[in-house]
């Protein structure tokens, strides 16, 4: 097959951090696929068709890509942030292993981006310093019961902890359930760091002890760091530093 397909990550929001092997694979592509706000994103050029679609399509989406990469077809499928990370490249390859045949003998590569839990962190300090564990906080693709447990599991393991899709106004209560779960398994005042629409215009940054912490302070723009049992603040003047330290007790 003559046809491509890369599934690219582009970042948390600044053109900045969006990297040259991604702009590279945009400038080739004939087509673009991806959920509405991220293609807007690729700036329109001649010879570039682009695929919007709605969140919550992923499957479909993927299909729309493959079948387009099967005709010949230069696409890319757009995310934010790192595409292997809660995001597009796990949903192209769904659909390719229940897929056509044909569609496993295509060119696809994927392509990192920088992950808004990495670039939260690195806005705070280096919260993320020692062991570290990723948790998505949407239920739409599992149950609350595993979110939940592996909440649990995960502080009881002290592992600093970033979450992804915090709270949306579909599933308010999940969030304010996450904080119940962690002030009981934790018990302390550990920070927690608040880090919404990192690397836009619209970027702030929140640290907040954990029995202080409301569900209303997230959204779906917002990444929340749970430091561990280490975690340290250095006060300064302005925002303080959050770090874990490498080594532990």
């Amino acid at each position: 097959m003559t046809g491509s397909l890369v599934i690219a990550g582009l970042g948390p929001g600044a053109e900045a951090l969006v990297t040259p092997e991604v702009s590279e694979a945009l400038a080739r592509a004939t087509d673009v696929v991806g959920y509405i706000p991220y293609v807007a994103r690729v700036p329109d050029r001649l010879g570039l068709v682009k695929h919007a679609s709605d969140n919550r399509v992923e499957l479909d989406r993927s299909r729309h890509a493959l079948g387009l990469a099967a005709e010949g077809r230069a696409v890319v499928v757009v995310s934010s942030g790192d595409p292997g990370v809660f995001a597009m490249a796990a949903a192209v390859f769904e659909a390719v292993e229940a897929g056509p045949a044909a569609w496993r003998a295509l060119d696809i590569r994927v392509l990192p981006g920088i992950t808004a839990m990495l670039a939260a962190a690195a806005r705070a300090g280096a919260p993320l310093g020692h062991d570290f564990c990723a948790i998505n906080l949407s239920d739409n693709l599992k149950p609350w019961p595993l979110i939940e447990r592996r909440l649990r599991l995960a502080a009881e393991a002290d592992f600093a902890m970033a979450f992804y899709n915090p709270r949306s106004r579909s599933r308010p209560e999940g969030f304010a359930r996450a904080l119940e779960v962690l002030n009981e398994a934790c018990g302390d005042a550990r920070p927690v760091i608040f880090a919404r629409a990192v690397s836009t215009s619209e970027e702030a940054i929140r640290v907040v002890p954990l029995p202080d912490c409301r569900p209303e302070m997230a959204d779906m723009r917002t990444m929340v760091l749970v430091g561990s049992s280490a975690t340290r603040i250095i006060a300064r003047d302005g925002a303080p530093i959050v770090y874990t330290p490498r080594s532990a007790p």
